[in-house]
């Protein structure tokens, strides 16, 4: 039977990892509404929407300007964070990127968030302007093709900004083979083509793999330090968690669900950010919701939703993974030899590479854990698979 408990000094070292993201996690999100609250009070978005007006911008480019500038300020003060988080990746063996490739895609990737926000805001700005009493529900119309859009690209142009990525039959085709296998017996459609392996161990050491995309771009990716660091019929289970997302639903139910808290946040939204200018808006120098330095009470109004509704959003999520490990276990059985002992196994070096934390403070779990803990699952696959049968 394997050993259920990890070595003393990676159990020691998980939970030294865990509690450090946890720390900078909600550290971090104190510091951004505090860059935010401090842009308020000190009126940068007016000084900026000023000097568009100066120039003679038109009410659209008025706007994006004064985005664009927002937003790259808030990127220069997040640097700080995410340069911490990277330095615990680096220590605790999760990452081998040097800073230097580590700030050219921190570059990347800001940039992107830049010019995809920028334009996100000009639309919401110009819906206020166009439907000043409707635009929660017009611009939601307007945002939801545009965020499938969005999740139809990134797998295809996003992801490899980052990482390259090779069909996996070029990789491992004995792991196609049988990943075919499970394929065929879900009934489902994914053709080898749609298969990769992710050039992870070029930055990483952890591991993990994923589904991505929606349509034509829908896709299952490896990662090569799973391919590398786990066993065939570990991966395999892993990859019959990932086709229980595909088979159950996962993608669309949980775009619905993001489409409805989206709809809601907007109507409820509105009426806050109204209710707050009409009160504040003088003082900050905004004149009206649809006034672009209202940009910045925007994003802290939203920011703190966002936050908030972490332990919903997280308890959906976590039904979902385990949804997820339940259709793993149900598609390989036959195919993998004892598929509870294999999902077990698998969860363990999941969580010996990972520095998974073994058994997270109930609060923690709570707010921030997308899927069950560790210990949970593995207790579960043993429970379920019957280990040491």
């Amino acid at each position: 039977m394997t050993n259920e408990r990890a070595p003393s000094d990676s159990h020691r070292k998980a939970i030294r990892y865990s509690r450090a993201r946890y720390r900078l996690f909600f550290a971090s999100t104190a510091y951004g509404l505090a860059v935010l609250a401090a842009m308020i009070a000190l009126r940068v978005a007016p000084a900026l929407r000023d000097l568009a007006a100066r120039a003679g911008a038109a009410p659209w480019l008025e706007t994006a300007l004064v985005a664009l500038a927002l937003f790259a300020l808030l990127a220069i003060a997040g640097l700080p964070p995410a340069a911490w988080g990277h330095r615990l990746a680096v220590r605790y063996d999760q990452s081998i990127q040097s800073w230097t490739s580590w700030l050219r895609d921190w570059l990347k990737s800001e940039l992107l968030t830049i010019a995809i926000a920028t334009a996100l805001v000009t639309i919401l700005f110009a819906t206020m302007r166009a439907a000043p009493a409707r635009w929660w529900l017009v611009f939601w119309l307007i945002s939801q093709p545009i965020l499938l859009f969005l999740l139809f690209l990134q797998p295809l142009v996003i992801a490899p900004l980052f990482f390259d990525f090779r069909p996996l039959r070029e990789a491992a085709p004995d792991l196609v083979g049988d990943m075919l296998r499970i394929v065929d017996r879900a009934g489902v459609a994914i053709p080898p083509e749609r298969m990769f392996e992710m050039k992870a161990s070029a930055k990483l050491k952890s591991v993990n793999a994923y589904v991505a995309g929606i349509g034509a771009s829908k896709r299952v990716v490896v990662w090569d330090t799973t391919i590398a660091e786990m066993t065939q019929p570990q991966t395999l289970f892993i990859f019959g968690h990932e086709l229980g997302h595909y088979v159950l639903g996962h993608i669309g139910r949980t775009l619905g669900m993001a489409s409805a808290a989206l709809l809601a946040a907007f109507f409820v939204g509105q009426r806050l950010l109204e209710w707050t200018i009409a009160r504040h808006g003088a003082g900050w120098s905004i004149a009206a919701v649809s006034d672009p330095a209202s940009l910045p009470v925007i994003l802290f109004v939203s920011s703190s939703a966002g936050f908030l509704a972490m332990p919903l959003f997280n308890a959906y999520s976590r039904r979902l993974e385990h949804a997820a490990d339940v259709y793993g276990l149900q598609i390989t059985e036959g195919i993998l030899d004892r598929p509870g002992v294999t999902a077990a196994d698998a969860f363990r070096r999941l969580a010996e590479i990972d520095l998974a934390d073994p058994a997270p403070p109930p609060f923690i779990r709570f707010w921030l854990y997308s899927h069950p803990p560790v210990g949970e699952r593995i207790a579960f696959a043993k429970t379920s698979g019957g280990e040491g049968n």
